[in-house]
């Protein structure tokens, strides 16, 4: 009886070290596993509104509220310069962006680019730089083809800053999934259409 006992022991304390052992395994696997991975971007939500705090590369600043909706394919940007004007950048997936502003001094200015808006996986194939602390936030970082340094938040996954390769530095104020501008405010006014203030430039990119 006390050599079954023995036995039992040996078996149990055996089965012990083998379960120890695959715990260990798995945890080395799954931190190798790990180190492997290289985090992607996550693809901007069909629709939002973000505002942005901007630094431009001429040193002056703007405030940019920002309203993506891809399934209408429209990106409109409303522009409040630093003391200045409020300009609406309306731009539309044909290609054609319409830049203007209201009130007496109206303006605008008609601008044909050849391509639409980001699509919401623009940031796909991206090059993985690597985590940075911006604006009190841990992000991980990616470069695409020397135009833009992406930051996303490492937990939440939403985007916190972006800048461009002309020194433009965007960074995220508030971001709202979901939501959309009322078409009211994406309709360009009656003077884009005239020949004297509409004038249609092209611009290759």
């Amino acid at each position: 009886e006390r050599e079954r006992e023995r036995e039992m022991k040996k078996l149990n304390g055996l089965y012990t070290a083998i379960a120890i052992l695959q715990l260990l395994s798995a945890a080395t696997h799954a931190v190798q596993s790990d180190d492997l991975i290289i985090p992607t971007p996550s693809p901007w939500p069909e629709r939002f509104h973000a505002l942005l705090y901007m630094n431009l590369s001429t040193t002056h600043l703007q405030i940019n509220n920002l309203w993506y909706d891809w399934p209408r394919g429209r990106n409109v940007n409303i522009f409040q310069k630093q003391l200045g004007a409020l300009q609406y950048d309306v731009e539309w997936n044909n290609g054609t962006s319409f830049y203007y502003t209201l009130g007496a001094n109206a303006s605008c200015e008609t601008i044909y680019f050849g391509v639409g808006i980001p699509r919401p996986d623009f940031l796909d194939g991206a090059n993985y730089v690597g985590t940075a602390v911006t604006d009190g936030f841990l992000c991980n970082v990616w470069e695409k083809v020397d135009f833009i340094w992406y930051y996303e938040d490492v937990y939440t996954k939403q985007p916190v800053r972006w800048d461009f390769y002309d020194g433009i530095s965007t960074h995220v104020i508030t971001f709202e999934v979901g939501a959309v501008l009322p078409d009211s405010f994406t309709q360009a006014p009656a003077y884009c259409f005239t020949q004297d203030m509409g004038m249609l430039k092209s611009e290759s990119y």
